[in-house]
């Protein structure tokens, strides 16, 4: 594909106004419009980012050849189904559906059509977390604490659902087995649903992970641990730090024998990297970076894991 990629954004409250932002600030793209059920702010976000609003996001499809939706997640099917069936490549926010029927069917229609279908697991883009991917050869425990101050933002869902499938999505891909056993809790605190919730998953080759999503916290953190033969390794969202320790006879250091390499990371927009990458795939007829199958992968675990709090409670 030649010139720049004609491109809409589908939803502009809070995350979608940022993806439009993103999309403006790229050369490559030309951000044909953005669509939004309440008139008032498509026709700000709109104005801010220099393009066309419209309310039937329908209007727009034929003048796009991509998209991210970023409408709430009982919603996801329907435009996103409407999407593809217009011919456009689809950047969807996590989680890629509400059910996993739903995302299947997604799934099926991108490839069907021949169309891109990308999921917005955009942890996947932080460079501590790129770089920890590539010294991973063996998980055996995996460990992750992700807490957040209470938003209304994403309260459609439950925690897993919003938060801990970042962490499902990167266990996922780290860790090459089938889930074997789920084991989880959760209670409600702040809202109809769970706010709280931890789960502990056995993998057919014996790795464990232990996950903990939190949005009620007074103190933010976003850490994730992977232990392996001869290495621990761990990011700090935070701080945008990547720790590891290897076994190494003859280093020196804290513990003798082992060497500690502590990686800082200047700071990054995630997001802009992402959809940066999902523009690429769309111009040079990639597969997603994140595909929609991943996606289908994490919902379903994540509702595994909140069937499973369910049958816990009795």
């Amino acid at each position: 594909m030649t010139g720049r990629v004609k491109a809409g954004v589908i939803g502009v409250g809070y995350l979608g106004r940022f993806h439009a932002e993103k999309y403006a600030q790229l050369p490559e793209v030309e951000l044909v419009g953005v669509a939004d059920l309440r008139p008032e702010r498509a026709v700000s976000v709109a104005a801010a980012v220099h393009t066309s609003g419209y309310t039937d996001y329908r209007k727009l499809l034929p003048l796009v050849e991509a998209v991210s939706v970023a409408v709430p997640t009982t919603e996801h099917y329907q435009v996103v189904r409407a999407c593809l069936e217009a011919g456009c490549q689809v950047l969807v926010e996590k989680p890629l559906a509400a059910k996993v029927s739903e995302a299947r069917e997604l799934v099926a229609l991108a490839r069907q059509r021949q169309r891109l279908l990308m999921v917005g697991h955009l942890e996947r883009f932080h460079a501590a977390m790129v770089d920890l991917r590539m010294s991973v050869s063996e998980p055996r425990f995996i460990e992750s604490h992700r807490l957040a101050f209470f938003k209304e933002r994403g309260t459609d869902v439950d925690v897993v659902l919003d938060l801990m499938i970042h962490d499902l999505d990167h266990v996922l891909s780290l860790v090459k087995a089938p889930v074997q056993e789920i084991r989880a809790a959760g209670v409600s605190v702040l809202t109809d649903t769970i706010d709280l919730a931890n789960a502990r998953l056995e993998f057919a080759n014996g790795c464990i992970a232990n996950l903990t999503a939190s949005r009620m916290s007074l103190k933010s953190m976003r850490r994730f641990r992977l232990f392996q033969p001869q290495a621990y390794l761990a990011v700090d969202f935070e701080i945008q730090e990547l720790t590891i320790a290897a076994r190494r006879p003859g280093a020196a250091g804290p513990i003798p024998g082992v060497a500690l390499d502590i990686r800082r990371y200047p700071k990054e927009d995630p997001l802009l990297k992402e959809i940066a990458a999902f523009v690429k795939a769309v111009q040079n007829g990639q597969e997603a970076p994140v595909s929609g199958e991943d996606g289908l992968a994490a919902l379903s675990l994540a509702l595994d894991i909140n069937a499973a709090m369910h049958v816990a409670k009795g």
